[in-house]
């Protein structure tokens, strides 16, 4: 038998408040990364200042919030009644101390109940807050949770309000960088559901006169819409609906309070059946789910008091009641769409009778398609369990924690040699992998059948667990792990194409991404450096003397798996797959996969030009 490790009084400790921030980030802000994901650490530090500022616009306290965003450096400026002067080091570095306990001041707080900035302040190199009331100014400065300076109080000319900056602790964000798409995201969201506020963003104006309209309207082409957004409005609810001519599957946008649950929770379940159960009792049939649901394109918004989140970061809710002297939340968002929605289509003719079509078209191609869709499941389920396509992650398989998925990862690679590096080099807790055989089908212009027909896209579909819903997604983060040859170039664009084609929400929603591995070794007897770009490969030569050994990587299966851990640990690039506004999806695989070959080669050889004057420049 084993020898027992000693545990007594000397095993045990208390950590104080920032320590235990800082040795278990996670459990505050999510997962770390360095900013290639919307999900990343960075971002939330920055959400959990903004929801305070959003609080104090909520509480009718200043219409307009500055953000700047500096080389790594953020400030958020409010204009709301400032924090009182008396609790400003209190507030920020204080566990449990907060103004969002009073339910008489913040009655749909968006903020995390006295943690959120403590979480930003320990996390942080630098971190400094100050506040102004009535002429008076209070300022704060700390470094990594630690207070280093405090200020007595000051006269000041300044606006009322709350100024908050920090610096991210690079120690815990390794080669961290905010993205400017991600930031105007999260922006974005904020002013479609707070009409009336203004965030200006590094010189950049965010404000929304549409809310939640807005929101589809910019984040699809309007010419993709089968009929006009369906936009309904209540008290403590706002609703947004419509159908896309083109996608396939369901794409919800859903908050509460103001906080944007990408995991759904109660009430976008809630409203999901409601959607079904009202279309039903208006058409006066039982539709499936799947053909009223298909292709819907929606946004959800409702004010809980005192809302249950399932986890810290609250990406889903967990509450069933909306607060108060309301009903539950299911039964609120039932009646809210069955009696608003019904009218509106009782009140809008053309777009019932679209809407009806469509849901028939829907029913049609489910039932030709329903037998291959069974044969498919099937080959799945038996190529799952004979096969090693998939090497899945524990955080499948039961062994952590749920709240660890938005660490899971899903590599695509080509050939057995990557796909073995990688294997033999990931994290078993949240990395798996995804063999490919062979170059992807070319599925531009495709129906969805070939998806079930295609074995190499019906085993990475039914790996995604994506068939019928973003919301079963399996994977956090789907990393497209080619060589970076000609050949390795086409495989992610085929890749990519069938993506933007059957489920272009993976890509609208952040989820998709190209690894970035080194072209070059170059290393001495004291110091290896893995070179991503032939400046760095000279910059590495200048560092180490010419007489540096020089590997060149032809492919990600000569890389061995000691090696690879580097490449797909702490140090990962990622390039994030987004989407360009200028182009539609159609237009954009049109051109990319349509039969334009000339336009093409005209494209590619301009662009060309370009870097070569760049390089020569």
């Amino acid at each position: 038998m084993p020898q027992a490790t000693k545990y007594n009084e000397d095993n045990i400790r208390s950590l104080d408040w920032k320590e235990h921030i800082r040795m278990r980030p996670g459990m505050y802000i999510g997962k770390l990364g360095d900013g290639s994901s919307p999900d990343d650490g960075i971002y939330i530090l920055l959400k959990e200042v903004l929801d305070n500022s959003i609080d104090e616009f909520v509480m009718g306290a200043g219409k307009t919030i500055e953000i700047t965003i500096n080389d790594g450096k953020v400030s958020v400026r409010d204009y709301g009644r400032g924090i009182p002067l008396g609790k400003v080091v209190d507030v920020v570095s204080k566990m449990n101390t907060g103004g969002k306990y009073d339910t008489r001041a913040f009655k749909k707080s968006v903020g995390l109940n006295g943690v959120g900035t403590k979480a930003v302040n320990a996390l942080s190199t630098e971190f400094l807050v100050y506040s102004v009331r009535e002429k008076q100014l209070k300022r704060a400065r700390f470094t990594q949770g630690t207070l280093v300076e405090e200020s007595e109080l000051e006269t000041s000319a300044e606006q009322n309000g709350t100024g908050v900056s920090f610096i991210p602790d690079e120690y815990i964000f390794k080669k961290y960088r905010y993205r400017h798409e991600y930031v105007a995201k999260m922006l974005k969201n904020y002013v479609y559901l707070n009409p009336g506020l203004t965030i200006v963003f590094n010189g950049e104006k965010f404000v929304s006169q549409n809310g939640l309209k807005d929101l589809l309207e910019d984040n699809n082409n309007i010419e993709d819409f089968l009929y006009p957004v369906i936009h309904l409005k209540g008290n403590d609810i706002e609703v947004a609906i419509t159908h896309s001519k083109t996608q396939y599957n369901e794409e919800y946008h859903s908050f509460v309070n103001g906080q944007h649950t990408t995991q759904g929770g109660t009430h976008q379940t809630a409203f999901r059946e409601a959607l079904v159960k009202t279309i039903r009792e208006f058409y006066g049939k039982q539709f499936d789910p799947s053909d009223i649901r298909k292709s819907v394109i929606s946004a959800i918004s409702i004010k809980v008091m005192e809302p249950v989140f399932e986890s810290q970061t609250k990406t889903k809710l967990g509450s069933t009641e909306m607060g108060g002297d309301l009903p539950t939340v299911r039964t609120y968002i039932n009646d809210f769409i069955g009696k608003y929605l019904d009218n509106y289509l009782h009140k809008n003719t053309p777009t019932a009778e679209t809407l009806q079509r469509k849901i028939l078209q829907a029913e049609k191609e489910r039932k030709e398609l329903s037998g291959i869709r069974k044969l498919a499941r099937e080959r799945a389920k038996k190529a799952s369990l004979h096969n090693k396509k998939l090497r899945d992650c524990r955080v499948h398989l039961g062994d952590i924690k749920k709240d660890r998925r938005l660490e899971s990862t899903l590599f695509i690679t080509e050939g057995d040699s990557a796909s073995g590096s990688i294997t033999k080099s990931r994290d078993v807790n949240t990395q798996a992998v995804f063999s490919l055989r062979g170059k992807p089908l070319n599925s531009y212009g495709m129906s969805k059948k070939i998806v079930y027909e295609n074995e190499e896209f019906n085993l990475l579909q039914a790996a995604l667990n994506i068939e019928d819903s973003m919301e079963d997604l399996r994977y956090n983060n789907i990393v497209i792990a080619t060589d970076a040859d000609v050949d390795g170039m086409h495989i992610r664009l085929l890749l990519i194409t069938f993506f933007l084609q059957f489920f272009p929400e993976l890509i609208k929603d952040g989820h998709l991404y190209i690894l970035q591995t080194p072209l070059f070794r170059v290393r001495n007897k004291k110091k290896t450096i893995y070179c991503y770009s032939d400046q760095e490969r000279i910059n590495a030569l200048t560092e180490l003397g010419k007489q540096a050994e020089i590997t060149r990587f032809k492919g990600l299966g000569e890389i061995s798996p000691n090696e690879f851990k580097h490449f797909i640990g702490d140090d990962i690039r990622l390039d994030p797959v987004m989407l360009d506004k200028s182009m539609t999806i159609d237009e954009l695989l049109s051109f990319y996969m349509g039969k334009n070959t000339p336009q093409r080669q005209e494209f590619i050889i301009d662009n060309l030009k370009v870097e070569l004057d760049k390089v020569e420049a």
